[in-house]
């Protein structure tokens, strides 16, 4: 008998429950993840099983690294306000011995080339942000063409939706911004020495606006239905009630803004790599993209599907992915293996082992500066609460997922800038 991949999270589920399937062998799983995670599984439209990623840690609204199969209803809480968050790739002609000694000034060129930290939705620093880059205006066609008909898109759905938009007046102004948290940019070596830039952001305050929107609608719907749910940000919108298509619409619209985001941030970087070393910053690659926050619908065990994947990477047979390790830590290009148990997901990353505040408090800043060594990077205590030790160690994730991926590169960054 082969041996089964995966163990049943939280014990043989109760009636009317659905399994949890988690691929965590190996990996710490908090209890108030496990807990979070019942919640879900004990919804009535949730297909088959909940699918766990080793990345798992406790979310604001859903269990980061799960991923929930459903059929006649949709969870806002379950994808989050970070809608389209992921990762881009893009590999480099030129190794580490084109590098200078000294890369203060290349990550100093990057920080002032791409907007990052707080902007004017948290009051302290916008560093140039608003007005840095008009998307309608950039060197690319296919990023103004993409821009053109987000932008028109959008003016349909705040016309039904009238709340987001401000945000929406906004969001062209958020395009090619890094954000905060744990959204970063990193250069990496690979396993032959070629330079690689490697970035990690979302849909921004757009995809905020339009997740906090519809999560209050589905609680609104709750009440209007009398539905009492164990935990209101179980709260969910059935398929052919009001807000259900309006959401999906606006959530798809966010996971392609998120996209452009990420592409106007790449081509900043880059420019910033070439103006700063003189070096040509084409790619031998095409460029890679995923996001690990989203809704797609999906075919899996005969039965079409909503797929949210929050905090998980698609990992179809085939599929090219990207898995971030923590700040001083290795990452990773994976290949799919098209496992179905999994609904052909992988981890998004190491997944948190405590809270930002947690981490705040339990490290020093000597602890950070030594765990991060080698890597040009922020070394002060604003940054504590993304040191690496506040994450799981990012191999035993990776051993704990060896059936849903293949390692096609590992990667050790060099610099990062954090947002």
């Amino acid at each position: 008998m082969q041996q089964k991949n995966f163990e049943i999270l939280g014990g043989e589920p109760e009636v009317g429950s659905k399994p949890i399937k988690g691929w965590t062998i190996g990996v710490p799983v908090e209890a108030e993840a496990i807990k979070q995670l019942k919640n879900f599984s004990a919804l009535p439209f949730v297909y088959s099983h909940v699918a766990v990623m080793p990345d798992v840690h406790v979310g604001k609204g859903a269990t980061v690294g799960s991923v929930i199969a459903t059929k006649g209803a949709i969870i806002p809480a379950a994808v989050g306000v970070d809608i389209g968050c992921g990762m881009a790739a893009q590999r480099l002609r030129f190794s580490s011995n084109a590098l200078p000694e000294s890369l203060g000034h290349l990550r100093a060129a990057i920080e002032a080339a791409v907007p990052h930290g707080r902007t004017d939705n948290g009051g302290k620093n916008d560093r140039g942000a608003f007005g840095k880059v008009n998307v309608f205006n950039h060197p690319s066609k296919a990023v103004r063409e993409e821009a053109e008909s987000l932008r028109k898109h959008l003016e349909t759905i705040t016309a039904r939706h009238p709340k987001i938009k401000r945000a929406a007046e906004r969001a062209w102004h958020h395009v090619g911004t890094l954000g905060t948290g744990n959204h970063f940019i990193e250069l990496c070596l690979d396993e032959t020495d070629q330079v690689w830039v490697m970035l990690h952001s979302g849909s921004r305050g757009i995809g905020n606006a339009i997740g906090t929107y519809f999560i209050a609608k589905a609680k609104e719907e709750m009440g209007r239905f009398f539905i009492h749910l164990p935990d209101k940000d179980l709260s969910y919108l059935p398929e052919g009630s009001r807000y259900y298509n309006d959401y999906i619409e606006a959530v798809t619209w966010a996971q392609r803004f998120a996209a452009l985001n990420r592409s106007v941030m790449m081509h900043a970087t880059l420019d910033a790599i070439h103006k700063t070393l003189g070096l040509p910053v084409d790619s031998d690659m095409e460029a890679l993209s995923c996001h690990h926050n989203y809704i797609s619908e999906e075919k899996h065990f005969g039965e079409k599907v909503l797929v949210t994947r929050k905090g998980a990477v698609n990992a179809h047979e085939g599929t090219m992915g990207i898995i971030p390790g923590s700040m001083g830590a290795k990452s990773f290009i994976v290949r799919g293996k098209g496992l179905r148990e999994s609904f052909c997901s992988c981890s998004h990353g190491a997944g948190r082992v405590m809270s930002r505040t947690e981490a705040a408090k339990t490290f020093t800043l000597e602890d950070h500066i030594r765990d991060t060594s080698g890597v040009e990077c922020r070394k002060d205590a604003a940054v504590l609460d993304e040191t690496p030790k506040a994450y799981k160690n990012i191999d035993d994730v990776m051993a704990a997922q060896a059936d849903l991926v293949e390692i096609v590169h590992t990667l050790k960054q060099f610099l990062c800038v954090k947002g």
